[in-house]
């Protein structure tokens, strides 16, 4: 009899085989075949992947995400800890880059910010530690197959990343300068990784593996709900233009998500992201409250929002993926300069 876990899984699993019966009659015959073969044919981009290759897809990500609250928290990356970070809880040997797949790459740019409040400080200092403990986990998870960390900009990728949103001043953004600016760019990555997660989740063929995914998923949906929240706090109004960034972010990820659908006319090119959006209601009794969009979900059901592998890579390369309606390998450009270890580069 199935219990509330095993059916769990059986619902993602069966929501998996679903979006691959979406995708065959757009396939053509060489899918099928490939199907009539015992699998899907691997080109550079396929409709199904091992466990592995999520959990590596998944690891890519987090490398990107750890490095940057390390350089904001602590002034340095992720596998040479200084005095700060081992003593707010990094591993004393720091954590390991290398991997059974492709060579480590060094992280570009980022610096420790200076912050001014106690929350922006403090969040920071916990998240760096909580997503170091993630490549820790997937590196755990994988073992032996574990990918070695891509080369990674955190540089120059957030002005050319500030400059295609349309943000003012873009080419001199930078997410270290204010705390602020930090929580902008933690905007950046936290939603991408939540909907990351969650369209890998109906892929995985191990219990354990989902739970892993299910679990890291849960921390990535808590610091975006707490960046969103930050972000409001500065600017409930919108007056100051966070509110307005935010939506500028949102705009260029659901652009880059779409173009990955367009791609492989495969996914809901519905939307999928929402910036803060504030706007001016009026309630009983509390005339003029603001309303805002910290939770970023499906508005008729309150789910959270889901991404092909595609999708998310051509977010995280700023359209690298994408060549006209062509998805290309290896997908490069800002955070990823030369590409995502594993079977995803």
């Amino acid at each position: 009899m199935a219990n509330p876990e095993t059916q769990l899984v059986d619902d993602l699993l069966l929501q998996g085989r679903r979006r691959l019966l979406r995708w065959l009659p757009r396939a053509g015959g060489a899918a099928l075949a490939g199907l009539a073969m015992g699998g899907l044919a691997r080109p550079a981009y396929a409709a199904t992947y091992s466990d592995n290759d999520l959990l590596n897809f998944a690891l890519n990500l987090e490398f990107l995400e750890a490095n940057f609250y390390y350089l904001a928290a602590f002034g340095c990356t992720i596998n040479a800890p200084n005095a700060a970070a081992i003593a707010a809880g990094a591993p004393a040997a720091g954590i390991p880059i290398t991997g059974s797949v492709g060579t480590a790459g060094t992280v570009s740019g980022g610096s420790k910010v200076a912050f001014t409040t106690t929350s922006a400080g403090a969040y920071a200092t916990e998240v760096a530690i909580e997503e170091g403990k993630h490549v820790l986990a997937l590196q755990a998870a994988l073992g032996s197959a574990a990918v070695a960390q891509p080369a990674i900009n955190l540089g120059t990728a957030w002005q050319t990343l500030a400059v295609v949103a349309g943000v003012a001043g873009g080419a001199s953004f930078s997410p270290y300068a204010s705390d602020a600016n930090f929580l902008l760019g933690a905007y950046v990555f936290e939603d991408v990784g939540v909907t990351a997660y969650l369209g890998a989740a109906p892929l995985f063929t191990s219990a354990s593996n989902l739970e892993t995914a299910a679990g890291l998923l849960s921390v990535e949906g808590y610091h975006a709900a707490i960046i969103r929240t930050a972000l409001n706090t500065l600017d409930p109004t919108g007056s100051l233009g966070y509110v307005t960034i935010t939506n500028q972010i949102s705009t260029l990820r659901a652009s880059r998500a779409k173009a990955a659908a367009t791609a492989t006319s495969v996914y809901d090119s519905s939307p999928d992201d929402f910036g803060l959006a504030a706007t001016t209601v009026s309630l009983a009794g509390a005339a003029g409250v603001t309303a805002t969009k910290l939770t970023d979900a499906d508005a008729t059901n309150a789910i959270a929002f889901s991404r092909a592998a595609e999708q998310v890579i051509n977010i995280v390369t700023g359209g690298g993926a994408i060549s006209g309606t062509t998805l290309v390998s290896p997908a490069t450009g800002v955070f990823f300069p030369a590409g995502l270890n594993g079977y995803f580069k």
